[in-house]
């Protein structure tokens, strides 16, 4: 006799699958709708105004590639790139081991650990405007919190030497995504079965062993999204710089981003900044994908796979 056939649309074989994976379909439809509704339509409209010499009131006129031309030829440009990535590469390796740090200790179930967690959790509730206009107020040389406390150490040209300043930004844009990432360190150990612990404490291995030995191993696809994301987003700093230094002193701390806002709303140059948000965005896009590619081919797969 020949075997029943499956029942079409059952668990057998291939067919099984297909119903269900075309009803999980449909739920991607408004995720994508959104991202090209705000996303890819106006990345297309920035990327054919960078051929337009526009001043953002009057027509629209097309002037080849002359907004690149001045933009690629600036020698600023060099500049705002080296500050872009000097305050990414300093902050990224600022908050990392702070916020994995603190994301391990706040990832603990006692309560006032989870009461710390939420004073943490302050800074990222509050306007960047408003932490700059703050910090901005604190570093004042004569009137901040060195001449307030009697601390002469304290009272610095913070933001009138090209280093301090540079420092500074660091800080403050660490000081306000500390615990952002923290939160997704936190999220990520908690992952992490109890049970490799408690083997390892019977081998004898202290809490330092566990955590370069199990906990820094187990995070691997955290840290690299929690990287991504600071990465990423450190391109799109400027204002908090611009609040806090104007991209001073000089252009130490003109960043790439602030140089867009600069040109498009302050001289009018539409062409040229949307010539630059172009490049912001491949450049996010590049380093996004060379922070996934560290992951390995496996790194989608779960973090505890194995444990």
């Amino acid at each position: 006799m020949r075997p029943a056939a499956a029942p079409a649309g059952g668990p057998a074989g291939s067919g099984g699958r297909g119903p269900r994976h075309g009803r999980l379909a449909w739920l991607v439809l408004p995720a994508l709708a959104f991202f090209t509704l705000f996303g890819i339509i106006p990345l297309i409209g920035v990327f054919i105004l960078s051929f337009t010499d526009w001043d953002g009131i009057g027509d629209l006129r097309f002037a080849g590639l002359d907004s690149w031309t001045a933009v690629l030829k600036d020698p600023e440009l060099p500049n705002a790139l080296l500050v872009t990535f000097l305050i990414m590469a300093l902050s990224w390796l600022f908050q990392t081991p702070i916020s994995l740090l603190i994301g391990v200790f706040i990832a603990g179930h006692q309560r006032y650990r989870a009461f710390l967690a939420v004073l943490y959790f302050v800074p990222l509730l509050l306007s960047s405007a408003a932490i700059a206009i703050v910090y901005k107020a604190l570093l004042d040389p004569n009137f901040g919190i060195g001449s307030g406390l009697g601390l002469s150490f304290l009272n610095q040209d913070w933001l009138g030497r090209r280093w301090l300043a540079l420092g500074v930004v660091v800080f403050v844009v660490s000081w306000q995504f500390v615990p952002f990432h923290s939160l997704i360190y936190q999220g990520g150990v908690r992952q992490i079965p109890a049970s490799m612990y408690e083997a390892a404490q019977l081998d004898g291995a202290g809490r330092v062993k566990q955590f370069f030995h199990i906990t820094v191993p187990q995070l691997k696809y955290t840290i690299i999204t929690s990287s991504t994301l600071m990465v990423v987003g450190s391109l799109t700093f400027f204002d908090l710089i611009f609040v806090l230094t104007q991209g001073g002193p000089g252009n130490a701390t003109r960043a790439l981003a602030l140089d867009m806002y600069l040109r498009g709303f302050r001289a009018s140059l539409m062409g040229q900044a949307s010539a630059i948000a172009v490049i912001l965005v491949l450049v996010g896009l590049a380093l996004a994908l060379a922070l996934q590619r560290l992951g390995g081919k496996d790194s989608k797969s779960s973090q505890l796979e194995g444990a």
